[in-house]
């Protein structure tokens, strides 16, 4: 028997790759499968089953194509309902790969169909679980990404989560690993650990969620308290993985197409195409094609576009650094946006070459930054961090609008204002001024390695409202009211 963990930082996602005599399962795949079809014939084993353990919310899972591609047929928990023929499993229903077993294990809460699958060896011996979203490590799921499909609560939900947890998953052995869907970085919990294994004993020991003395209704509490709205794009990511969806070898077949500049701008203006640039912020920065929004493929690109490009339909165009066009639109897939209908071709220099207009954005040090603030200056301090990060710390004076608040908050900014923009390290506030650019904001200044810079240089004034451990969720849901 072996288990592998295929862990996507972009997306904080873990698939699993289990193989035994001769036939594998895989859980939860990425959308693009080739990899896991490659990798089982070089092993010599043939797909057996595919293994959902819910109706992902934040990717686009693989299952669909995966399916369609080796024959092997999809395993749901009970109470799902897709709309492509898939194996609808009861609880306790067992499954054969090889010489090991795995057993469902129906764990309502994060959603309703929410199922834990639980591997047992080639001796029956109890060896791990893949918990999806019903237990992270130091964490759980969220209970209130499903109350829209129907009158239930997200307590409601909550208190399906907390049975779950302890009829299902705390009476197993404490030495049975524990493979979650999702790490640290995840929008579907609060507050995960860094780390992607662990034992279930530890977790008893660590995570708040499994603590014996608790009582429902805490439980209930602590999971429902601290929850800030879900990003747009995980009601449409749940619809794809319920449908069904173009595969992805039509989506690259359709993207990875390489444009002149005439006929890249012919595009974005007959299609009504956003121009998405993914290189590198300092490469924005200085020169970029007026009018393009930033998403660096460098930092967090999935999670941010999906926050902030409303529309999961939207035409795009690419802008992307050379060698890096069939990832961007792969990335861009995995959270269902499929309609990239090309890259530029030679980049910006074949942009200038062709005599095109370029753009840039003001980007001053933090060292500058502090000589402005000291003699005096008219820029207002626009800080795009989270609520929690600017309570914690922040510039003097700085007004906090979060980054995926910004295009809801456009009425509250003057377009004859000048500004300066920080977010924590530098990758949000450029996000955020090409934002802005867009809008037709053009007094724009970045401080460049954003927060971190700042205190860093130590000549700048600072506020902080009280240790971010401390911070009441009345304060957050206070500072989220003003943007909302």
């Amino acid at each position: 028997m072996k288990v592998e963990q295929i862990y996507t930082g972009c997306l904080a996602q873990g698939a699993y790759y289990i193989t035994s005599n001769g036939e594998a399962a895989i859980i939860d795949p990425l959308r693009e499968v080739q990899p896991y079809i490659d990798q089982m014939a070089k092993d010599g084993v043939k797909l057996k089953y595919i293994f959902e353990t819910h109706f992902h919310a934040d990717f686009v899972s693989g299952h669909v194509t995966l399916s369609e591609k080796t024959g092997a047929p999809i395993v749901y928990g009970p109470t799902a309902n897709t709309k492509f023929e898939a194996i609808i499993a009861e609880d306790n229903q067992e499954f054969k790969v090889g010489d090991v077993t795995i057993k469902v294990l129906h764990t309502p809460g994060h959603t309703m169909e929410s199922t834990t699958y639980l591997l047992k060896d080639e001796q029956g011996k109890d060896h791990a679980i893949f918990s999806g979203d019903t237990l992270f490590l130091g964490d759980v799921g969220r209970p209130d990404l499903a109350q829209k499909a129907g009158s239930i609560t997200e307590e409601d939900l909550a208190g399906f989560l907390f049975d779950s947890l302890r009829n299902k998953i705390m009476p197993l052995a404490d030495e049975v690993t524990v493979y979650p869907a999702h790490g640290a970085g995840s929008a579907c919990g609060k507050n995960m650990m860094k780390e992607t294994v662990d034992t279930l004993g530890n977790q008893k020991k660590v995570n708040y969620a499994l603590r014996a003395d608790m009582t429902k209704a805490e439980f209930i509490k602590e999971v429902t308290t601290g929850l800030t709205p879900p990003p747009q794009y995980f009601g449409q990511n749940v619809r794809l993985n319920k449908e069904g969806y173009a595969s992805i070898d039509t989506v690259l077949k359709r993207g990875v197409v390489a444009l002149n500049p005439i006929e890249f701008e012919a595009i974005a203006n007959t299609e009504d195409a956003l121009i998405l640039d993914v290189r590198h912020k300092s490469a924005f920065v200085k020169k970029h094609i007026p009018g393009s929004v930033f998403i660096g493929l460098d930092g967090t690109f999935a999670p941010w576009v999906g926050a902030l490009i409303l529309d999961i339909q939207q035409n795009i165009l690419l802008v992307a650094p050379e060698g890096k066009e069939e990832e961007a639109v792969t990335r861009l897939a995995r959270v269902g946006y499929d309609n990239t209908l090309g890259y530029l071709k030679g980049g910006i220099k074949a942009w200038e070459n062709a005599g095109k207009e370029t753009d840039s954005v003001g980007s001053t040090s933090p060292a500058k930054f502090a000589e402005a603030l000291k003699k005096g200056t008219n820029r207002v301090v626009l800080d795009v961090r989270k609520p929690t990060e600017f309570l914690a710390h922040h510039v003097d004076n700085a007004t906090n609008i979060p980054l995926d608040y910004l295009n809801k908050n456009m009425d509250k900014l003057n377009r004859d204002t000048p500004y300066f923009l920080y977010c924590g390290s530098g990758f949000r506030s450029v996000i955020a001024a090409s934002i802005l650019k867009a809008r037709g904001f053009h007094d724009l200044m970045d401080v460049q390695e954003g927060f971190k810079g700042i205190e860093s240089n130590g000549n700048i004034p600072l506020s902080n409202y009280q240790c971010p451990t401390t911070i009441s969720q009345e304060v957050i849901d206070s500072a989220l009211a003003e943007v909302a």
